[in-house]
């Protein structure tokens, strides 16, 4: 058999492939859902296994929540909900049913220590020097922003350097070099 007649062929035949391509398609789409909602459908399943005791909270679900609400609840972090996940075994976290009922287990919450941590005696003395004001002479080329960043490590500051100074400076896109300028803590 040659090309020709095997194309000759297949164009006599085409309405019954596409009734089979067809019928394969729906097919194949219908066990996809199936798959789908029969997995959607099934509880959550917990597997208990032998666990050294831990001191843990229960907490059963409300409609609605999820785990991540769950761990900022209790825990503060968000982050802490692949131990709630964990802890309970869970399948799917991201489906959890009305009236589930969660073990929650105790996390040691790590503080960071801060190097260098301020005592009470830089506080007060931090506290003192925010309270006074600096004053900045402007230099050629200098702006609020500009100044605003030196001084606060952030540009858009640079309307407090204005307000505490609208006395001197009435536009603010203009300031003349040697001003001196009042910046607030």
């Amino acid at each position: 058999m040659n090309l020709k007649d095997f194309f000759k062929t297949l164009r006599m035949n085409e309405q019954k492939i596409s009734t089979v391509l067809g019928m394969l398609v729906v097919f194949t789409v219908g066990v996809l859902i199936y798959n789908y909602f029969s997995s959607v459908n099934k509880t959550t399943k917990l597997v208990s296994e032998a666990k050294p005791e831990v001191k843990a909270t229960i907490h059963t679900v409300k409609a609605g929540e999820n785990l991540w609400q769950i761990a900022e609840t209790y825990y503060n972090d968000g982050y802490k909900w692949t131990e709630i996940s964990q802890a309970n075994n869970l399948l799917n976290p991201d489906l959890l049913t009305e009236g589930q009922v969660l073990t929650l287990p105790e996390i040691e919450t790590h503080q960071p220590e801060i190097a260098g941590a301020v005592t009470e005696i830089q506080k007060e003395s931090l506290t003192q020097e925010t309270q006074t004001p600096i004053e900045y002479t402007v230099m050629i080329g200098d702006s609020l922003w500009t100044i605003s960043v030196k001084i606060y490590a952030d540009g858009y500051q640079w309307t407090k350097i204005w307000e505490a100074n609208k006395n001197q400076v009435a536009n603010p896109d203009v300031i003349e070099p040697g001003t001196t300028l009042t910046i607030p803590r």
